[in-house]
This record gives structure tokens, C-alpha cells and sequence, in this order.
């Protein structure tokens, strides 16, 4: 068959001269196209904010009316009544939308710049209104609140531009109202302006929020040195905790159909104001450090001062043991003169309290017995009679000199038989069970396992913690260096829990005050470390010269404990440290 001639297209296309502020009501259909022309002045060194708002009446959501809007170096169109959708697809129908039109730069000092507004649909008749209007504070300025309202279908977004000697500003974002969920965006100076729910977190940083946001911005990521400010409210407020919204139970609705949600508006105020500068980075820094190394400090001082008192003991200890010019015997220079309690392992544990009354009973007693001498360096048995002058055992214990005593072997004893009438044990210097029966006990005596079997035990400790440490750090480093990278390339920062207020970005970080904060358990563990490790020196170096306190005195030592503790708190502060780099639900764990 033969194809039929096309009917000629009865399409009419009407030129409207408009102008600013001043609202069109009018009509369009399938055979009629109205395009409106606006031109308007734009300043090199000003810049001014061009909105459209249009409001279709009729209601044919089939047939939408469609609004192109050609400017110099960009297009925007958008269809009323405007299709946003949601969570589970969910569809959102808005009547009354507003756009804020792209304003592209200019070289001349004043530029007449033109564009045109079409309108166009396919159904029978629509009514609609038509309104341009310029954008007042449109340019935000430094420190100084600007409000305004925003809507699903009508965003608004804002420029501002760095002022000289200011690298760093925070874009602070406030409501009275929690609800609506709204997005805050910054994007560069480009066109188009990404200020839909849909397609916000196309470019730049973003966060949802309530009442109260925060993002700060760095001039080295923008080259123009300014930027935008975008509000978006969406659709949903289940991205903010809120709930979805039910769907009209009816039996003529589709679950394909639009939902009109009527008026969803927030008031909302924003304001810039600059950050911190690198000087008081820099000196907050050295503040933490100086409060931290302030603790070294004071320890060392403390070393020292200890270090003293030793030397000044070891000094009257030798001028003691040296013989008197008058008697030729050792000098005898009171415990509590130098500083400690006095010390005296054969009466430990066994008469009491060593009052006076039992140093008297034991003279008493022992006057009739055998009772052994110790002189200077050797051990003589003499027996007494009866007869025989009896001196007092305070006054023959007095006699001996403190180098005699810490030289003395451990197993010494009071008793008053001969050496040939018992038997030697040759396990009595490791078998417990035979010390135990010794008359004077130290605590030392009581320990069951051998001293280096202890020392290997106890260092399991550290090892463990440290094998904890590598295999458990090293993922975690892993992790949150992938969290900050995506951060940092799609710029949502719903991913990282801060507080925004109060994070301060360097580098790469996005709060390097949070990690600095933990410093303090890095440089306190570590102190605590070198502490015990000067704890462990001077213990080694007493076993060597066989000091008796270090012999016979206190319990067991456990380096090993203490260093797992120092290296536990090291890490504690290390884990933080990562866990504030991108703190989330996902590695609250660290």
C-alpha cells in the first residue's frame, strides 16, 4: 500500500519579551510552545543569583509539563509536576518547584548575558505560573547568618569565596526542626549544580542532617577559591532515623501512583566563619606534647633524686664498716638514720613484734643453754657453763656489723648444737619443703617454683600481648585507612561518625584532633615501660652483688606482667587512635 501523507505540523511557537519579578500565568497545550526571553547585566567582579519558580494548576500527572531553561554555558530542565523517588522505589509527586539557574563567569567588566525559559507538554490544556527572580544573599558573607527555606522541589544553594590570608572554613548549617531530613552539599564552582535528592551526592562533600551540621572546607581543594553551598531536603527522613511515610490505603490507589506530600519545608540558617590557622595547630601540638613529656621530666627528677639517697646510703654504710681509731670496731650507725626500718631476718617471724619483753625472756631461757657466736666473717661454737658470765642477747646481736649479716649464708640458725650432730641436707637450697622448716622464714622462702621459672612465666604475658597486638593492629590500620580513602573520593561523610563542630582536618585526616587526643596513652605507656625497665636493671644488679633484700625480701618479681600492661596501654592508645580516624558502627570494636 501506498503511505499516506503526514499532516502538516500545526505547532505554534510564541516569543515572549519577559522580565524580572513579575509572574506569568499562563496556559500551554500539545500545539503550543512559549518561550520566554530574559536578559539581565552581570558584573565581573559581582555575582547574583537568577531563580525560577513555576507552578502548574492543572493536574494531569500523566502529562507532565516540561520547563527547559537555556543559558549561555548550561541547560536545566525539569518536568511539573516534579517525580522524586525514594526508599523501595517509591515515588513523590511536588507541584510548586524552584531552581536556582547556574551563573557562568565573565570576562568583561559588564556582560548583558540572555536566556530563555521554554514550556512545553503533550496534554490537552495546562495552566501554570511562571515567575523569575533574582537571589538575594546570594554570596554568603564571613561570620554573618543568612535564613531561608527549602523543599524537596524547591533546593537552594548558596557561593562563597575565600577571603584573603583564610585557607580553612567551616560551613556550619543549624534548624530549629529535626524533621524534614535534609542534605547539606559542597560543590565547586561548576555547571550544573547538583541540587536534587537524587543526584546530591553525584559530586562533591555531603552529610544529612537534623538540627545542626557541619563541614569544614579547605581552599587548596577548590582553584576558584569559592565555592557552593547546596540544601537539599529529601524526600524521606529514614536516612535521618525518622519513618517512611504510609501509603493512602485506598482501593483505587496504585502502588506505582506519586505521592503528594504536601508541604515539606524547613527553615533552615546558614553560616560561614574561618577555622583554626596552622599556628594554632602547630601550637596546641607542642601544648599536648610539653603536658606529656612534663611527666618524663618529673621522673627523671625523681631517678636522680633517688639516685642520690643511694649514693649518700652506700657512703655511711662504708664509713660504718671501716674499724674505729678509738676501739678498732666496726662503727654501728642506726637503721633509722638511714632512712629504712630496721632489718633483721634472723628475728622475722618468730618472737612476736621483737619487742624488748621477748629479747628478755630469750636471755632468760638461754641462760643455762648452749648459745651460738657469729664474729666477723666465720662461725664459732663455745659452749658455756652455768657459772660463766651470761651477756644479753640484744647486746651480742648489736656486736655484729651489717656487712657480716648481708654476707652471711641463708641458711644460718640460732640453734646451739654442734655442726657434727645433724645431718646436712644438700637439697636444703632448693627444696621448699625442707626451708619450711627452718625457725625463721623469710617470704621469699615460701615461693614453690624457682626463680627462673617464674621469669620465663611471667614474660608469656608480653608475648602474648604483643602477638595480640601485631595480628589484631595491623587489619585495623588496613581498615581505616580504606574508610578515610573512600571518604576522601566520594566525599560522604555519613560514613564517619564526627563531630563536625569540633574536627579539625590535616592531610588526608578529616579529624586529626580526635587522634592526637590519644598521644597521652602512647607516651605514658612508653614511660611506664622505661620505669620498669630501670626497676628490672637495678633487680639484676642486686642479685649479682647478693644483696639480702633483694635475696630474701618481698615476693616473686613480675616483669613480665608489668610490660604487658605498659604495651596493653600503648595499644589502647594506637587502637583509639585508629578507631577516631573513621569512628563507625563497623570498627567500634578497636
Amino acid at each position: 500500500p501506498q503511505p499516506q501523507p503526514r499532516p502538516r505540523d500545526r505547532r505554534r511557537v510564541v516569543d515572549k519579551e519577559a522580565r524580572f519579578n513579575t509572574t506569568y500565568a499562563d496556559w500551554v497545550d500539545a500545539d503550543l510552545l512559549n518561550i520566554y526571553a530574559f536578559n539581565h547585566s552581570v558584573r565581573r567582579n559581582r555575582t547574583e543569583g537568577v531563580r525560577v519558580s513555576v507552578n502548574v494548576l492543572s493536574d494531569h500527572k500523566d502529562l507532565p509539563v516540561l520547563f527547559v531553561v537555556r543559558q549561555k554555558e548550561a541547560v536545566v530542565s525539569f518536568q511539573v509536576p516534579l517525580i522524586l523517588r525514594g526508599l523501595y522505589q517509591r515515588k513523590y509527586a511536588y507541584q510548586e518547584v524552584s531552581r536556582t539557574l547556574c551563573q557562568p563567569q565573565t570576562k568583561a567588566e559588564v556582560e548583558t548575558q540572555h536566556f530563555y525559559v521554554d514550556v512545553s507538554t503533550l496534554s490537552l490544556n495546562a495552566s501554570y505560573q511562571l515567575r523569575v527572580t533574582h537571589v538575594e544573599n546570594f554570596v554568603l558573607r564571613t561570620n554573618e547568618r543568612f535564613s531561608f527555606n527549602a523543599t524537596a522541589a524547591q533546593p537552594q544553594y548558596f557561593k562563597y569565596e575565600f577571603p584573603e590570608g583564610v585557607d580553612s572554613v567551616i560551613v556550619k548549617v543549624t534548624s530549629a526542626m529535626a524533621f524534614p531530613c535534609s542534605v547539606i552539599s559542597i560543590q565547586d564552582i561548576l555547571c550544573p549544580v547538583y541540587d536534587l535528592d537524587n543526584n546530591v551526592a553525584f559530586i562533591g562533600m555531603y552529610q544529612t542532617m537534623t538540627k545542626k551540621a557541619a563541614i569544614t572546607v579547605q581552599k587548596k581543594d577548590f582553584p576558584s577559591n569559592s565555592f557552593y553551598v547546596v540544601v537539599v531536603v529529601k524526600t524521606e527522613d529514614e536516612v535521618c532515623g525518622g519513618a517512611l511515610p504510609y501509603y493512602p490505603l485506598s482501593k483505587d490507589a496504585s502502588p506505582d501512583e506519586p505521592v503528594d506530600q504536601h508541604n515539606r519545608q524547613k527553615m533552615l540558617e546558614v553560616m560561614v566563619s574561618p577555622t583554626i590557622t596552622s599556628e594554632a595547630y602547630v601550637g596546641s601540638v607542642l601544648f599536648c606534647l610539653g603536658i606529656f613529656l612534663s611527666f618524663y621530666v618529673l621522673t627523671l627528677f625523681i631517678a636522680c633524686w633517688e639516685s642520690c639517697r643511694q649514693q649518700k646510703r652506700k657512703g655511711l654504710l662504708a664509713a660504718m664498716d671501716s674499724p674505729s681509731l678509738d676501739t678498732g670496731h666496726a662503727r654501728s650507725i642506726p637503721d633509722s638514720f638511714l632512712g629504712r626500718a630496721p632489718y633483721d631476718s634472723y628475728g622475722y617471724g618468730s618472737f612476736g613484734n621483737g619487742s624488748s619483753g621477748s629479747a628478755e625472756g630469750i636471755t632468760d631461757s638461754m641462760g643455762s643453754a648452749e648459745v651460738p657466736y657469729v664474729y666477723a666473717g666465720q662461725e664459732q661454737f663455745k659452749r658455756r657453763t652455768p657459772s660463766a658470765p651470761m651477756r644479753p642477747l640484744s647486746i651480742a646481736m648489736g656486736e655484729r656489723s651489717l656487712e657480716n649479716v648481708a654476707g652471711r649464708p641463708r641458711l644460718d640458725s640460732l640453734s646451739s648444737v654442734e655442726e657434727d650432730d645433724y645431718d646436712t641436707l644438700a637439697d636444703i637450697d632448693y627444696d621448699k619443703n625442707v626451708i619450711r622448716t627452718k625457725q625463721y622464714l623469710c617470704v621469699a622462702d615460701l615461693a614453690r617454683k624457682d626463680k627462673r621459672v617464674l621469669r620465663k612465666k611471667y614474660q608469656i604475658y608480653f608475648w602474648n600481648i604483643a602477638t595480640i597486638a601485631v595480628f589484631y593492629a595491623l587489619p585495623v590500620i588496613q581498615l581505616v585507612i580504606t574508610y578515610q580513602t573512600v571518604v576522601n573520593v566520594t566525599g560522604n561523610q555519613d560514613i564517619c561518625y564526627y563531630n563536625f563542630l569540633c574536627a579539625h582536618p590535616l592531610g588526608n585526616l578529616s579529624a586529626f584532633n580526635n587522634i592526637l587526643s590519644n598521644l597521652g596513652y602512647v607516651l605514658l605507656g612508653l614511660l611506664f615501660l622505661l620505669i620498669i625497665l630501670q626497676r628490672e636493671i637495678n633487680y639484676n644488679r642486686a642479685l649479682m652483688r647478693n644483696d639480702t633484700h633483694a635475696l630474701e625480701c618481698g615476693i616473686p618479681k613480675h616483669f613480665g606482667l608489668f610490660y604487658a600492661m605498659g604495651t596493653a596501654l600503648m595499644m589502647e592508645g594506637l587502637l583509639s587512635a585508629c578507631y577516631h580516624v573513621c569512628p563507625n558502627y563497623t570498627n567500634f570494636q578497636f
